[in-house]
């Protein structure tokens, strides 16, 4: 078996320019920006003091000079209140809702009533109203998303929620993404869910073993379990994991065998299941909720494929592999210089999942190409009822620790991609593809059993 990684890297942009180009030329006088318009009549400018604007406004804010209306901040759970010298003019060009707040008061103090994480970061929420301008912790942003979307202060929303899915690699001591996750579901935030869960399923080995996987929900932990896109080293893993799971957070009964009818036993080898039967004390209180997929596991690793595919569906997600890291499923690549000459390696995976197929030993060939051709593998042979999905798996370091920035997926032996790579400008040093200079890849292969004739019922 044969495969090929074929790319040229386009010219780069840097798009930082447009931003230069769109502006006109600046000169300082006397503390001013003078912009020379091509718009205006001859000896016209611009005078912009808006720096020093802003400013004035945030002074106004700190020392409450003027002050037309008082916020006293209040939470159910603390006898502080927190009280700030606002101004009505401004409180309400920014917020509609402050607007309509403001219209109907008796008094000149507004009493809000916020929850203890809102309260906390009130100022500075405030402060963004005057200035236009916020520094935000990880802590902070969900609290300030809050603050934005009750206040309709649509652009610090949007704002907030950009700066989520920018910052899903961060590093934090319980962790954020799970949390984040569960927030987008409960505010209708799609591109923030989205983004969460495929950072949860990409990296899923390094959740596994944090501190937020006991903070999974259990709608979050079955979205997961049902995903074939999942990365991480084994099936044993993502089972052992679920076991300490269900002991930390003591679900319901019917949550735990939903949990386990999602794990792919299949997938497990088979001295593997034989332990886990003897030793799991999950399985041992569970056995009777998932004894029908432990049979199909058993029959799966002890027949021939193909004589099982003429009467199970193996199409189904139990005989689906995910994207397993371990030696039998694939390589890691490290490419040094990449943007250089072509670069090539071999590798070895298990013709299939099955028992019956484990031993037997499918060779790859792996090319990749800094030309400008689309990335392809290919097959040098086919096996009856067995086809390859293969996935590349691409890492890349985000604020400061190793993730997976991208995972490429190929369903067919001829089928190729002409956006392998296309936005990672690796001729730039400081992509954030690029590990030390090096490119870092994982080839994952997936075998796939098909069906022969349609199950007898």
């Amino acid at each position: 078996m044969a495969c090929a990684f074929q790319r040229r890297l386009p010219a780069p942009v840097y798009l930082g320019l447009l931003l230069g180009a769109v502006c006109p030329q600046t000169v300082e006088v006397e503390g001013a920006a003078l912009k020379s318009e091509g718009a205006l009549e001859s000896g016209g400018a611009v005078i912009n003091h808006s720096v020093a604007l802003l400013q004035r406004l945030e002074a106004l804010l700190a020392q409450g000079n003027g002050s037309d209306v008082v916020l006293r901040v209040q939470t159910a759970s603390s006898d502080e209140v927190k009280v700030i010298q606002a101004h009505a003019l401004v409180l309400s060009l920014q917020s509609e809702v402050f607007d309509e707040l403001l219209q109907s008061r008796n008094a000149s103090t507004l009493v809000l009533k916020e929850s203890p994480e809102c309260a906390t970061v009130f100022d500075k929420f405030i402060r963004y109203l005057y200035c236009g301008e916020i520094a935000v912790r990880l802590d902070q942003a969900t609290p300030l998303h809050k603050l934005a979307s009750r206040y309709r202060v649509w652009a610090l929303q949007q704002g907030l929620s950009l700066y989520m899915r920018q910052h899903l690699a961060s590093d934090s001591p319980g962790g954020h993404v799970v949390g984040w996750y569960h927030y987008a579901m409960q505010t209708g935030d799609a591109a923030l869910r989205d983004s969460c869960l495929q950072y949860l399923s990409w990296n899923l080995s390094a959740v596994l073993q944090s501190a937020e996987w006991g903070s999974v929900s259990d709608g979050l932990l079955m979205t997961l379990l049902q995903r074939s896109d999942l990365v991480l080293h084994s099936e044993l893993e993502l089972f052992e994991a679920l076991e300490a799971w269900i002991g930390q957070n003591q679900p319901d009964g019917l949550t735990v065998e939903n949990a386990l009818r999602a794990v792919r036993y299949a997938m497990i080898p088979p001295q593997q299941l034989f332990r886990l039967q003897k030793q799991s004390p999950v399985l041992l209180k569970y056995h009777e909720s998932v004894r029908d997929l432990l049979y199909m596991a058993y029959q799966f690793h002890s027949a021939s494929p193909l004589q099982l595919a003429k009467y199970f569906d193996v199409n189904c997600s139990l005989f689906t592999p995910r994207n397993y890291l371990s030696p039998a499923w694939g390589s890691p690549w490290v490419i040094n210089n990449p943007t250089r000459d072509d670069r090539s390696t071999s590798f070895q995976t298990q013709l299939g999942p099955s028992g019956h197929d484990s031993p037997k030993r499918v060779t790859w060939n792996a090319l990749f190409s800094p030309r400008w051709l689309p990335l392809s593998m290919r097959s040098a042979a086919d096996f009856a009822g067995v086809s390859f999905q293969k996935a590349v798996i691409v890492a890349a370091r985000q604020q400061g620790r190793l993730v997976v920035r991208h995972v490429y997926n190929f369903h067919q032996s001829t089928e190729e991609t002409g956006d392998f790579l296309a936005e990672a400008d690796l001729q730039r040093r400081g992509s954030e593809y690029l590990i030390d200079g090096s490119l870092h890849l994982h080839i994952v292969v997936k075998p796939l059993y098909h069906s022969l004739i349609v199950s007898k019922k």
